[in-house]
């Protein structure tokens, strides 16, 4: 009986297909840089405001600091790399992984800040590692295209037109209606903006990389108009997720903004994946619920670490806590809105 079933799941399991895997060293390698580049860039603000007006009260000396640049170089290169693994994986496995750069900064902050992690951020970053490995092994195989055409194919299918129909409706209603009177004072609706414009933002780059990709192979995708279609959705998409995630940073506290966006966007991330590309029409039930239960256990690990990571062990951090707590503007010890200039 457990040789017949050991060979039901590895009958089941044919491993990661070579597309998988180049997506997954491409969306850990983003991870890497991107986690590296907010340490690099915080060394480069501080050594930048010892000698000159600090970013903080609106001061640009970060500007003519070498380090600075180094870091938003290097910020540059995991963007490039995550764009890059989008056209080789599905969304499903690319999107998740993004939490790892918070492993990275967590960890090297620990390590080069000398800023302490408190032992339940450390069960966050474990948390991380083993919702992501789940993911990793469960996710589905890369779709088989050979043209830009059958993306756009895939784009105008019904269900995909229903759900971006509805993403460009309910934006529609929260910035003409809801942000002007509780932009302010509500962060899901700045947020809800950049989720939302997100998870077009994703399937556009990922259509388009598939084209770049395609391309590069030797089958030119640039004489299709749907690729430049693509190409101005994901301007128009990223300068709009842009304007509205920097609205909601500058409004509320980091601390609060960006758990609450990474659920939120990785989540409609996932269901945009789900509906064009059809991930989940290619695994059975029991991979679909692995795959839930890897990106829970994500987020769980996401928010011990972003809950924590002002803390630090020792006889004052209950004190520290329960006097913020006795602040009004404070949620749980964290601010929500940000402190004015």
């Amino acid at each position: 009986m457990a040789q017949e079933s050991t060979q039901s799941w590895m009958f089941s399991y044919r491993g990661m297909s070579s597309d998988n895997i180049k997506g997954l060293v491409l969306a850990m390698s983003s991870s890497i840089f991107i986690g590296a580049s907010f340490i690099i860039k915080k060394k480069g603000l501080k050594k930048a405001g010892a000698s000159g007006v600090r970013a903080g009260v609106g001061g640009y000396s970060y500007l003519y600091e070498p380090l600075w640049w180094v870091g938003m170089i290097t910020m540059i290169v995991g963007e490039i790399a995550n764009f890059a693994a989008y056209a080789f994986a599905p969304a499903i496995l690319v999107t998740p992984l993004g939490a790892l750069s918070i492993i990275i900064s967590a960890v090297l902050a620990h390590i080069i800040l000398r800023e302490k992690l408190h032992i339940f951020g450390v069960l966050g970053c474990i948390l991380c590692v083993v919702g992501s490995t789940t993911i990793v092994l469960h996710a589905p195989q890369e779709r088989e295209i050979e043209s830009v055409a059958q993306v756009w194919d895939l784009a105008t299918e019904p269900a995909f037109l229903f759900y971006a129909a509805l993403v460009l409706a309910a934006v529609f209603v929260l910035v003409v209606h809801v942000i002007p009177q509780y932009g302010q004072t509500h962060i899901m609706v700045y947020i809800g903006v950049c989720s939302l414009v997100g998870s077009l933002t994703v399937m556009s780059v990922k259509a388009l990389g598939i084209a770049l990709k395609l391309t590069f192979s030797g089958m030119n995708q640039l004489i299709y108009p749907q690729t430049w279609v693509f190409t101005i959705v994901v301007v128009t998409c990223v300068i709009t997720q842009l304007n509205y995630l920097n609205k909601a940073l500058d409004t509320f506290n980091t601390a609060v903004v960006s758990p609450i966006y990474y659920v939120m966007f990785t989540s409609l991330t996932i269901l945009a994946s789900v509906i064009m590309f059809k991930d989940w029409d290619r695994q059975n039930p029991t991979q679909i619920v692995t795959e839930m239960c890897g990106f829970v256990t994500i987020l769980s690990g996401t928010f011990l670490l972003h809950k924590t990571k002002d803390m630090a062990d020792g006889p004052l951090t209950s004190f520290r806590l329960s006097k913020l707590t006795e602040v009004d503007d404070y949620d749980e010890g964290i601010p929500l809105k940000c402190p004015e200039s």
